[in-house]
């Protein structure tokens, strides 16, 4: 989705935890592990920068992660449509700073204004690095030099309540949030694995766990939470974690049959544009996300991940019972998991 139209509106910390606890419930999980590490400070790296909103050197609400899902549905809200419909959609390129309109925005690092519109602003660092900052209406010019923390670039746009930062590298975008980078930042927040499930396919129905057999696609649901609370109507929607990985073990003893496998990970860098529904399953939509001509007003996002994009050949496993993991890790390290019990039945 454009990033305008994702400007307007959000929904509460409350309701998404309720939302949480509501897939945890349907999803079968046996149990969750949680882990934390410690918040991150300033990293200490040259290439480490503050941010674009005043006070540069103390951390900011952010309300949306690089990677999420941008979604607009070209057909109504209907689960077909959510299912196999049509539309634009798009891995989020940045990170979205939550900051009042008209707030003054600055650039990050130093450099030469390579190119303007009428709602953001490019700016060239030099050494293959630049930074472009979106919902910003400019108040510079194409071939002039900024100064990092200095220079106005312009002023957040009226009914965007954020500015979007892209950090790029050699014209790849980058993670803002990683290490090095964006600083300071911390995060003490735990990502939350809320659903595994078995489908017959990409679009397909939901498998009972009981017995599954054949190729099937195993798809988690995942989220994340806002380390500093946002306000407005933004309010602390879900966004994606960083890393989501699997593995599956014996349902008895443990020993583990299918390693670790990753099934998203934008701790570094995106991928490739045209995967979008390789990485993502059927059933993802963004925060308050479009169907047609409806705007899910304060309805927050589901995120849906492919943990094995090409299938999975339960054959390649002894009839039993199984249990798979699936952990979900943001970018400074927290992380928690869940197991979802299932048995192999593929005949003699």
């Amino acid at each position: 989705m454009t990033t305008n139209a994702q400007s307007q509106l959000g929904a509460s910390r409350l309701s998404v935890l309720v939302l949480s606890v509501a897939l945890l419930a349907l999803g079968g999980g046996i149990a969750a592990r949680p882990g934390a590490s410690a918040p991150a400070g300033k990293a200490a790296d040259s290439s480490a920068y503050g941010w674009p909103v005043k006070p540069f050197d103390k951390q900011h609400p952010v309300r949306g992660s690089f990677g999420d899902p941008r979604t607009v549905f070209s057909g109504p809200p209907t689960r077909r449509t959510l299912m196999s419909g049509a539309g634009q959609f798009s891995f989020h390129t940045g990170v979205d700073i939550s900051a009042p309109d008209g707030t003054a925005v600055y650039p990050v690092v130093s450099g030469t204004v390579s190119n303007t519109d009428p709602e953001w602003v490019y700016i060239d660092c030099g050494g293959g690095r630049a930074f472009k900052y979106w919902h910003v209406k400019p108040s510079v010019s194409r071939g002039q030099h900024v100064e990092a923390d200095s220079t106005v670039l312009g002023h957040i746009i009226s009914g965007t309540h954020h500015v979007h930062l892209t950090e790029l590298r050699n014209g790849h975008e980058v993670n803002p949030l990683a290490a090095g980078h964006l600083a300071p930042y911390g995060d003490t927040t735990v990502p939350v694995v809320s659903s595994i499930a078995f489908r017959t396919s990409v679009t397909g129905d939901d498998l009972m766990p009981e017995m599954l057999s054949g190729r099937i696609e195993i798809v988690a649901s995942a989220y994340d939470l806002p380390t500093m609370g946002v306000t407005g109507a933004w309010h602390d929607m879900p966004m994606t974690p960083a890393l989501v990985e699997w593995r599956i073990e014996r349902a008895t003893g443990g020993k583990v049959l299918v390693p670790t496998r990753t099934g998203y990970d934008v701790r570094d860098h995106l991928p490739a544009p045209n995967a979008f529904w390789t990485v993502y399953a059927r059933g993802t939509h963004q925060n308050m996300s479009v169907f047609g001509k409806h705007y899910s007003y304060m309805q927050p996002g589901d995120y849906r991940f492919r943990l094995a994009p090409s299938g999975f050949d339960t054959r390649a496993l002894p009839n039993g019972v199984y249990t798979i993991v699936v952990t979900a890790t943001d970018i400074r390290g927290n992380h928690s998991s869940l197991e979802q019990r299932f048995s192999v039945d593929n005949g003699a």
